[in-house]
């Protein structure tokens, strides 16, 4: 093999049994840096694009890791710091070429937030800016209320969740608080990106412009009380088809109090942000997010969402609210500061959530986030979140040691949609940090842990996907994505995150293609009628932004 085999890899040799694995996209010049063997190497070196030795070492033995079936040694690549294209050597084997620089994780950070473009409904995507992926406008219909047939709605726009062609509520305040704390912690990241997109103000950064385009359906999903409808889908997810092909009615679909809270905590977080920008669209926010809060006193029992009878698409069902509360009630006093709703903070805060959780099932975290950063109320409260925050990051550090891959997943935690725990988790590292970063004796340790898990979700994994699309010699690249199938272009639109490793297998061609004995980590098939393994939504997307954001800033 030689070194244009290296740099222009045939679909022949990227289908080779790797025993190497690195970070496809590459490591900044100053973090830590490592490579992974799944066989006993005794010796390693690190060759540039010209097939000089840059780096010699001998790996470290690191066990059996029994979620890959694997017994690990690792390589130390951290002196590597001049910017450059690489590859490790070992023998016979050879990793995947990448890159040290500065600039390595550009393209992927700009790619994961220009995916919330692609997902847009209700409008075209044109060439100018979506270039081979254009396509024209979809979903412009009225909607039919469920409850009452009679009654039509416009809740247009906004951004298909998955790899549907729904619009779940709750799903997307998640996505749109992990982008929004983003810019909130990590602005300079954003100042520097460029995604030519559509409906771009002179001084609105791309980020919050496309977070905008949420926003504007969201509020459409708002009842005239102030409550929230949960979902807006067909009774059956559409065929893989191109949205605009999709012409199955769209029905709005009743309240719950989680999508009620969800929603008055995301439109009050995104009132302070937009302020500076756009006054009245501020104002408009915050005024719905008082209605929905106010809603949620009127009626404080839990209100669940099932699907009823007839329909069978995406449920996004919660067992309770509490965590959902909490939220609002924090975003909501970090906007006022008015003692009403910090009463209802410390009240909640005797209940039993997460305090720390950042996915669509508990949004505690998001709650803890709020009143941390206003650094508002009383200090004991204060110090429980911030130890929440610092005790959980030194578990998953923990988990991360344990382990030569240096992934924060326990064998249990390989089930749908993995790969946004390691994201979520990878947050929790940053998240720490920021805090550490603040105290008076602050010392940030957590970033190698966040950066690692960053490294597995770009190639440092068993299977040796980067699981990005359009990053990495080898990406996945058919993700269960009803465009990226019904469009015909070999290509996937890049900046897709997919599920990952899934050990329950909950899908037929899943169950088809591994075999039930295989190990957790290694249960994935880049194939598009996997979607237990090979999905994509919008808040496994998000948290990528956030952690590549925080790597960046």
């Amino acid at each position: 093999m030689n070194n244009a085999d290296i740099e222009n890899p045939s679909p022949e040799w990227l289908k080779a049994d790797f025993r190497i694995f690195v970070d496809q996209a590459g490591y900044l010049p100053e973090d830590e840096k490592r490579a992974v063997f799944t066989f006993p190497a005794s010796f390693f070196s690190v060759v540039d694009e010209r097939g000089n030795i840059c780096l010699s070492g001998v790996p470290r033995p690191a066990g059996f890791d029994k979620d890959s079936g694997e017994t690990l040694c690792t390589a130390d690549l951290s002196q590597l710091k001049t910017p450059g294209k690489y590859r490790v050597v070992s023998g016979k084997d050879i990793s995947l070429p990448f890159r040290v620089g500065k600039d390595v994780y550009n393209k992927c950070f700009d790619d994961c937030m220009k995916a919330f473009y692609f997902q847009r409904c209700g409008c075209a995507l044109d060439k100018k800016y979506a270039g081979m992926w254009s396509h024209e406008k979809c979903h412009c219909a009225p909607s039919v209320l469920w409850e009452n047939r009679d009654i039509k709605l416009d809740v247009t726009g906004g951004w298909h969740d998955a790899g549907d062609y729904g619009k779940y509520v709750t799903a997307a305040t998640t996505a749109l608080a992990h982008l929004l704390y983003a810019w909130k912690m990590f602005p300079e990241a954003f100042r520097r990106q460029s995604l030519d997109i559509p409906g771009k103000p002179s001084a609105l950064p791309d980020v919050l412009v496309e977070c905008r385009y949420e926003l504007d359906w969201l509020l459409k999903m708002q009842r005239y009380d102030g409550a929230v409808w949960h979902k807006v889908t067909t009774k059956k997810h559409a065929g893989f088809v191109m949205p605009e092909d999709d012409h199955g009615q769209m029905y709005v679909f009743p309240v719950s109090t989680s999508a009620t809270a969800d929603f008055a905590a995301v439109t009050a977080l995104a009132a302070g942000i937009y302020r500076e920008f756009d006054q009245q669209f501020s104002g408009r926010l915050m005024k719905s997010a008082c209605a929905a809060y106010d809603w949620l006193q009127r009626n404080p029992d839990f209100i669940g969402f099932s699907n009823p009878e007839g329909c069978d698409t995406g449920v996004y069902g919660e067992r309770g609210d509490r965590d959902n509360r909490f939220w609002a009630a924090a975003e909501l006093f970090a906007a006022f500061d008015n003692e009403m709703y910090y009463a209802k903070i410390l009240s909640l805060l005797n209940e039993k959530f997460s305090l720390t959780s950042f996915g669509f099932a508990s949004v505690g975290g998001f709650g803890s986030l709020a009143l941390l950063l206003h650094d508002r109320g009383s200090a004991a409260v204060l110090s429980k979140l911030r130890n929440a925050f610092m005790a959980k990051a030194e578990e998953l550090a923990a988990i991360c040691d344990s382990n030569g891959w240096g992934v924060s997943l326990r064998t249990e935690q390989y089930n749908w949609g993995s790969n946004m725990t390691v994201l979520t988790n990878g947050m929790t590292f940053l998240i720490a940090d920021y805090l550490e970063s603040r105290s008076i004796t602050g010392n940030p340790r957590f970033r190698k842990y966040a950066a690692e898990q960053l490294d597995y979700i770009l190639g440092v994994n068993a299977n040796g996907y980067s699981y990005i699309t359009g990053t990495g010699s080898l990406c996945v690249n058919y993700p269960h994505h009803r465009p990226a199938f019904a469009d015909k272009i070999e290509e996937c639109i890049p900046g897709l995150v997919s599920g990952g490793a899934n050990k329950n297998l909950e899908d037929s061609f899943a169950k088809a293609l591994i075999p039930p004995e295989t190990p957790p980590m290694k249960c994935f098939s880049d194939n598009m009628e996997c979607f237990s393994l090979n999905e994509v939504t919008i808040y496994w997307n998000s948290p990528a932004v956030f952690l590549l954001a925080g790597l960046l800033e």
